[in-house]
């Protein structure tokens, strides 16, 4: 069944502009630009007839907020997210989940409902097809409508907005049974189209690699395939899709195929599985470029939020808050208690520690001065007297109390003892004009992202650390292991699962068609752009759809750069 935008179709015009981003979360460009660029002829097509360059992320490089950050043209202090939970309010416990209700400013299509222009929609069978003579310079018709907008999997859009278009949610959505698209009669029209929908692949952080690469190929071809279809059925000015299967690849299999990895086995049988993996992404942008070329006026734009890189692996963030005594629990917080959920097994370490989740209840906070939390990067909150419930900080002591801990930071040792070269951040220094939300006191990024921020503690029983449960044996009757309590500051992995890799500062940029249109002295290579930014993006978008820039996005437009 297909909806009523079905009926808006109209006569093609070339004299209307419109856009369509793929996005591929996490896609890095040391892969897409260097190592693999041979791998794929489609992107590297792209690249010679546009713009293409590393795409700067927004601090935090999280995929939540950067593709707020990305459609928005604000920055993380202005939209209040500093990740994909954060402080509702100043108790210790309140964390919220971002959906797209947490954004408060006008995202590209809400923009366009207001003043955009005319949709063209492609209609399948009088579409040339075949493959472009040279290379993409030259993409797409448009034509005439009420503005349309196609909105395919983009973090951060769940619960799904009434926009003027269709919106499927993007992976935070939790299943296909409750209401993920809109108009919600498009939820039919998906299962008939690809079946089973695929919101994200379940637990991608997990030991068995077999099952894990089956659903990220599955999900991948049903989201292109989605889209395609939208793209042929529905008239649009703008169209964007986020594939989340490059995030879940580096995540499950950067070990397998970087041999600055920690980790990496040379000949291992899953060696080749990333370049396979974006050789399938390419293909797939080929199959969908043969949709959207055919004229003068489409551009078309392939990002991803952040890059990626290799997971030396945890620094305990928290851990280390109680060794240097600004973070202290209450007697017999680490023991866990029977039958908990919260317990966590540390499964890369010969030992096997049991972690668990460190809860505010755990918390002694008449004594603790300042807490950690967990994630791609460690988030830093004072307990200030005033602002926190039980606050023990002063606020005329703030100052020195973040000085001396951001010291402490700065000369962390890695697990070799050598310097780890972690970055700390205060956010009134990083977000220049607005600050909303509850930021924290520091970000801190471990060895500039090379290690994740550990939020759980190790357990003990009365005697010492927990071990995992091993098999008995005549040498080991208890299955339960017992060693003496020292806790350690380093885990190989993620506390969450097995992880192998992180992200990194920059993304991928490359735009070709409409006006982007390059020079004859860059044909061979397209023009390579230097400091292009996140907030760049959305404002370059409105540039090429002859709409305003509101004053509120803090990026600059790159038509210019291909001029």
């Amino acid at each position: 069944m297909l909806n009523n935008y079905q009926n808006k179709r109209r006569d093609k015009t070339p004299d209307r502009p419109r856009v369509c981003i793929i996005g591929l979360d996490c896609a890095d460009p040391k892969l897409v630009f260097d190592r693999f660029a041979d791998d794929l002829p489609t992107l590297s097509a792209l690249r010679q007839n546009g713009i293409w360059g590393p795409l700067r992320s927004c601090n935090p490089p999280i995929t939540i907020p950067a593709w707020q950050v990305m459609m928005t043209g604000c920055d993380p202090g202005k939209l209040g997210l500093y990740g994909f939970r954060n402080r509702a309010d100043y108790s210790y416990d309140n964390l919220s989940l971002a959906s797209s209700l947490s954004v408060k400013e006008p995202l590209i299509w809400d923009l366009l409902e207001q003043s955009g222009p005319e949709p063209y929609t492609s209609d399948s069978s009088t579409l040339d097809c075949s493959p472009p003579e040279e290379g993409f310079a030259n993409l797409g018709p448009s034509g005439t409508s009420d503005c349309c907008s196609i909105v395919r999997g983009v973090p951060g859009t769940y619960p799904p907005s009434a926009i003027q278009g269709d919106m499927v949610s993007g992976f935070l959505a939790p299943d296909t049974v409750c209401n993920f698209t809109h108009p919600p009669e498009l939820a039919d029209e998906i299962r008939s189209v690809v079946g089973d929908y695929q919101i994200d692949v379940q637990n991608f952080r997990t030991e068995d690699k077999d099952r894990l690469l089956e659903e990220i190929i599955s999900m991948t071809r049903k989201r292109f395939t989605l889209f395609r279809h939208l793209l042929r059925t529905r008239p649009w000015n703008f169209a964007i899709m986020v594939e989340m299967g490059t995030d879940r690849i580096h995540h499950g299999f950067w070990r397998y195929f970087d041999p600055r990895h920690r980790l990496y086995v040379p000949g291992n049988p899953y060696e080749n599985v990333i370049r396979d993996y974006y050789r399938l992404i390419d293909s797939e942008i080929a199959e969908t470029l043969k949709i959207v070329r055919g004229g003068q006026n489409t551009s078309i734009m392939v990002v991803s939020d952040h890059g990626a890189r290799a997971l030396e692996g945890g620094f305990a963030f928290n851990e280390w808050l109680i060794r240097e005594g600004y973070l202290v629990l209450k007697e017999g917080a680490r023991i866990p208690k029977p039958g908990s959920s919260d317990t966590q097994e540390d499964s890369s370490v010969e030992s096997r520690l049991q972690r668990i989740a460190l809860e505010p209840s755990m918390i002694d906070w008449s004594q603790t001065r300042a807490w950690g939390e967990g994630g791609y990067y460690g988030r830093l909150f004072l307990n200030v007297e005033g602002r926190e419930p039980e606050g023990t900080v002063l606020p005329d002591e703030v100052e020195s109390l973040l000085n001396e801990i951001e010291e402490k930071l700065a000369i962390l040792p890695d697990d070799f003892g050598q310097p780890m070269g972690s970055v700390v951040y205060r956010p009134a220094d990083i977000y220049k004009e607005e600050i909303n939300g509850i930021p924290p006191d520091l970000m801190v990024y471990f060895g500039n992202l090379a290690w994740r921020s550990i939020g759980s503690i190790e357990a003990v029983s009365d005697q010492g650390i927990i071990h995992k449960e091993s098999p008995a044996s005549d040498d080991s009757p208890s299955a339960t292991q017992i060693a003496p309590f020292t806790p350690s500051l380093y885990t190989p992995e993620n506390d969450i699962g097995p992880d192998d890799a992180n992200h990194d500062w920059d993304g991928i940029l490359i735009a070709a068609g409409g006006p982007i249109q390059v020079d004859e002295d860059f044909n061979s290579q397209g023009r390579y752009i230097e400091n292009a930014k996140i907030l760049d993006v959305a404002p370059t978008v409105l540039r090429i759809l002859e709409q305003p820039v509101p004053t509120s996005m803090r990026g600059h437009t790159h038509i210019s750069a291909c001029q």
